[in-house]
């Protein structure tokens, strides 16, 4: 047996190894151009499989698992683009005793011969990950549509003290994903999945796989029924489900028992009472729960409506959602067996669907403890890449050589934008517009979201010429006041649409949806469908479409809607694989990647129509390898709810550490209770406060956007000028402005070295085990402490500063000893926010738009405490002539002990490049409590004329 200390990166063909002698009770290998094949063939063993090792760099390795004898897939990889420009300065395979060692520079791969487990290690032999036993459940062979394939497991032996992250955006506010979590990597409204996980032990996990995949603990979830159930009466067997009008809940309508909730779906609600008004309904789930098992119990809430959950009479969750975009929750409880729980779930469905869905897992058993697993319903093999490197931001540059770079978006998209849902009519956008300028309110982007067109007419891009008259002149108009405009296209085309004919006949619809007649929620409501953006030619003609219609009116980003796709939110999985069936495979075997898929057709052809403009394309769904097509993520159809806000910063953050770098949010949210309609006094102040911490959140997201339902989201419908809510709101988006050259620096360190704007705590302090599970705080940049605000009517949090460093309050300079949590102010105007020392931070002067003047006149905040580096980066800022080496930086230095700060000579140049700057320097230390707020004081300033200099700052 061997053991999992042992690595090694190889391959063994049978025929070779056989001739030399190998021994037939361990498998045979074969050396490969790049690594090695091993071979379990006829071994009485339960592997059964041939197992390929490829090194691809020195830190980079792939393994792929296959049934014995079934040949290497060579399906086009939609992740991986560069997976054969291999960087390796060292190769070798060797074998001793029952273990084969493929080395790299970096890594050794060792593979048991007799049971065909992986374990990776360093070049010094610290083992880094291991794979757990190969058995039956690797393969299991499955089928559809006509589409053969397998469904797919594989577990890694993990340690109890790393952190995991990545894995997409989930609603759930977990950070760590480590410790039996479950995630779900399935593209939906909300939800984004990208398989990709990285660890504080500096490596990353690529599962190259695009089905549905379960991560984590993959064990199925337990009906409630699987508990002993009791009901309020105090008999066995269900819980007591009690409905009565919720405006006279002693009025009841009905009482039942209940075993099993699971209203997921549209398929569900007749297992819901007849004869009920949900929507006036109030439903109560009353009794005891009692498990077989010991230990920490997760229940797994799907919900719309209203819901309250008490455990024993403490209050676990108070959650809203609206009726057609359900949510999720889970609650963590500790549980001894045969233990009974009181449990009680008020339940106030909202709206004409209602769901409700209650699951539970179990504790983890000793055994999968210390397991980290992926289960995939569909693929041709086990195919991972092992990533490692010495800190997080390798990795994810290794994840990125093998997936593609992020392009540095353009220098307006850093500015704020303003969308609702939405503009109705040219006059309403062009009044807003008109708005923002005559307040002098900063703003760069303005968005118009969908029904643009006219109501039959969904997938045309035509816009409604009796809404607005003249969109051409709209656009040129808002050009000239300094406006971007970007607008919302769906991939869904209406059958009655004047675009559907052309395209069904081109054979680039999914067609079932027609075929089944299903109809959306528009007007009369319109039977649709989604064109398929896995055929080349149905991308040229999205493409085509959109560059027709909208493009050459100046449009000048995309806002990609519904890119899951939403066929429609609440159909079951069953009927939407149904629906979503490409003509290259089935869509069991390509679900998650038609967003990927859809943004390359939008990027590859605006790129190919006007290669010198910079695209920027929006999404509401992302996969794996999609940053590499100028895509931004946001966090679709959360609701304007505390609890959603909160969830957004674990959310934000795990989908940039999943190597995906741009996102955002509806500052403010998107779905909005009735209470907040036609407000009463309290509902409207709790509506200030709540977009307040929202705006100020959202000032530190690689974008700044608001959108949301009614009541309009402008910060002069929000409040009006005077009121706190607006002068903080102002204030940030004004710092947005005065922070672009920190912002904009950020985006090309993305580009150049791969990385991460939005930054786990874990990413900057890996040695702090205490903020791996930190799930309301991250770094923007290295040198931002970012803590929003997600609790109404507080003016102080609790904010962990990381050891290792000491930090300062942003807006006054105050000094703060890291290792330790302190009670932060947090006025209603300002969200904590903290500097890091050894940090340099350029604040710019106010602008209206990015490209009002240039960044020629900064002031230097320079953290003392530790030696600190900042590189200021600037290019043309709408073009990609960086890509061929148009821009500048100017490295800008500090040596703590010496005291002396420099700056570089101007490396690089491009056109407009301000040849001569001022900088301010402001040294920020224990004697000298200088923040942004406060008025500069003691400052030396700089005139730059590209050539290096230094001062003095004590």
């Amino acid at each position: 047996m061997c053991k999992l200390h042992l690595t090694i990166l190889c391959s063994l063909l049978f025929t070779v190894i056989q001739a030399i002698g190998q021994p037939a009770d361990r498998a045979t290998y074969q050396k490969t151009d790049h690594g090695v094949k091993i071979s379990f063939a006829g071994l009485p063993t339960s592997v059964d499989q041939d197992i390929y090792l490829d090194a691809i760099r020195d830190d980079i390795v792939r393994v792929t698992a296959l049934p014995i004898n079934v040949p290497f897939p060579t399906r086009e990889s939609f992740i991986v683009v560069d997976s054969l420009h291999r960087l390796i300065h060292s190769l070798s395979v060797e074998t001793e005793k029952d273990t084969l060692y493929l080395r790299t520079a970096n890594l050794v791969v060792a593979t048991c011969l007799r049971t065909g487990q992986i374990v990776f290690k360093d070049k010094n032999g610290q083992t880094i990950l291991g794979e757990r036993k190969r058995g039956s459940n690797s393969f299991r062979p499955a089928s559809y549509n006509g589409d053969s394939f397998y469904a797919l497991e594989q577990g890694f032996e993990i340690e109890k003290n790393e952190g995991l992250y990545g894995l997409g955006q989930h609603q759930n506010a977990v950070m760590n994903y480590n410790h039996g979590r479950r995630v779900t990597l399935l593209q939906y409204n909300t939800e984004i999945g990208v398989p990709f996980l990285i660890s504080t032990k500096n490596y990353g996990l690529l599962w190259h796989n695009y089905a549905i995949t379960t991560a984590g603990d993959i064990r199925p979830l337990h009906p409630l029924n699987a508990f002993r159930l009791t009901s309020k009466e105090g008999v066995d067997g269900w819980l007591t489900a009690t409905y009565a009008h919720r405006d006279h809940p002693d009025s009841v309508w009905l009482s039942r028992p209940e075993s099993i909730i699971d209203y997921s779906y549209l398929t569900d609600q007749h297992k819901l009472p007849k004869d009920i008004t949900l929507a006036n309904a109030k439903v109560l789930y009353e009794g005891q729960i009692t498990s077989p098992y010991t230990g920490l119990h997760r229940l797994h809430f799907k919900y719309s409506g209203y819901m309250k959950v008490w455990i024993d009479g403490e209050l676990q969750e108070d959650r809203w959602r609206e009726s057609w975009n359900a949510g999720t929750f889970e609650i963590a409880k500790e549980m001894k067996s045969g233990e009974p729980y009181d449990i009680r779930m008020e339940w106030l469905p909202d709206g004409g669907e209602s769901y409700f869905t209650l699951n539970w897992q179990s504790p983890l058993p000793e055994e999968l403890t210390h397991t980290f697993s992926f289960a995939s319903e569909a693929g041709d093999a086990i195919d991972y890449y092992f990533i490692h490197g010495k800190d997080m931001d390798e990795v994810i540059s290794g994840y990125r050589a093998l997936s593609g770079k992020a392009p540095i978006m353009p220098l307006w998209s850093f500015g704020f934008w303003q969308s609702r849902e939405r503009y109705k009519t040219q006059q309403e956008i062009e009044e807003v517009a008109q708005e923002f300028r005559k307040r002098r309110i900063p703003i760069d982007n303005i968005v118009q979201d969908w029904s643009y067109w006219a109501e039959h007419d969904w997938g045309s891009h035509d816009f409604d010429k009796t809404r607005f008259p003249d969109p051409d002149g709209m656009i040129k108009g808002l050009h000239d006041k300094n406006f971007r405009v970007m607008i919302s296209v769906w991939p869904k085309i209406n059958e009655e649409s004047s675009v559907y004919q052309p395209f069904r006949d081109q054979g680039w619809l999914y067609l079932r949806n027609i075929y089944d007649g299903r109809k959306d929620w528009i007007g009369k409501g319109y039977t649709s469908t989604f064109y398929d953006p896995f055929q080349q030619d149905a991308r040229q003609g999205f493409w085509d479409l959109m560059n027709d219609k909208l493009y050459k009116k100046g449009i000048d980003a995309w806002w990609m809607d519904a890119s899951e796709p939403d066929v429609h939110s609440n159909i079951n999985l069953e009927e939407r694989k149904a629906v979503f069936q490409p003509a290259m495979g089935s869509s069991v075997r390509y679900y998650n990647a038609f967003p990927l898929m859809n943004a390359k057709g939008i990027y590859e052809g605006q790129r190919q129509t006007d290669p010198k403009n910079r695209v920027f394309i929006l999404t509401r769904s992302y996969f794996a390898g999609q940053q590499r097509y100028s895509a931004a993520a946001w966090s679709g159809d959360i609701a304007s709810r505390w609890h959603d806000m909160r969830d957004q910063i674990s959310a934000g953050i795990n989908f940039s550490m999943s190597g995906t770098p741009y996102w955002t949010m509806d500052a403010g949210g998107f779905l909005v209770e009735k209470r907040f309609h036609k407000p009463e006094p309290k509902d409207l102040e709790e509506w200030r406060e709540m977009n307040t911490r929202w705006y100020q959140y959202g000032a530190f997201l690689p974008m700044f956007r608001a959108h949301g339902q009614f009541p309009f989201r402008e910060p002069f419908h929000i409040a009006e000028e005077g009121h706190p809510a607006y002068e903080s709101m102002l204030y940030y988006i004004r710092l947005r402005y005065r922070m672009l050259s920190y912002n904009y620096s950020l985006a090309a360190k993305t580009y150049f070295d791969d990385y991460t704007m939005i930054r786990g705590l874990a990413m900057d302090f890996p040695e702090d085990e205490k903020t791996y599970a930190i799930n309301d705080q991250y770094l923007w940049g290295s040198a931002l402490l970012v803590n929003p605000v997600t609790q109404a009517g507080v003016t102080q949090r609790a904010v962990y500063l990381p050891e290792n460093a000491d930090w300062y309050d942003l807006y006054q300079g105050k000094f703060y000893a890291g290792g330790q949590t302190i009670e932060a102010d947090a006025p209603y105007g300002r969200m904590p926010v903290f500097v890091r020392s050894g940090s340099i931070l350029p604040i710019g002067r106010d602008l209206q738009y990015t490209n009002e003047r240039p960044q020629d006149e900064l002031t230097l905040y320079v953290y003392d405490g530790a030696d600190a580096f900042f590189e200021l980066y600037e290019d043309e800022g709408d073009n990609y002539n960086y890509e061929n080496g148009n821009y500048s930086t100017i490295a800008i230095r500090y040596d703590h002990v010496d005291g002396r700060l420099s700056i570089g000579k101007t490396v690089g140049a491009f056109d407009g490049m301000p040849k001569k700057r001022i900088f301010h320097v402001v040294l920020v230390s224990k004697q000298n409590a200088k923040g942004i707020d406060a008025s500069l004081g003691k400052k030396k300033t700089v005139s730059y004329n590209g050539k290096e200099t230094s001062i003095k700052l004590k």
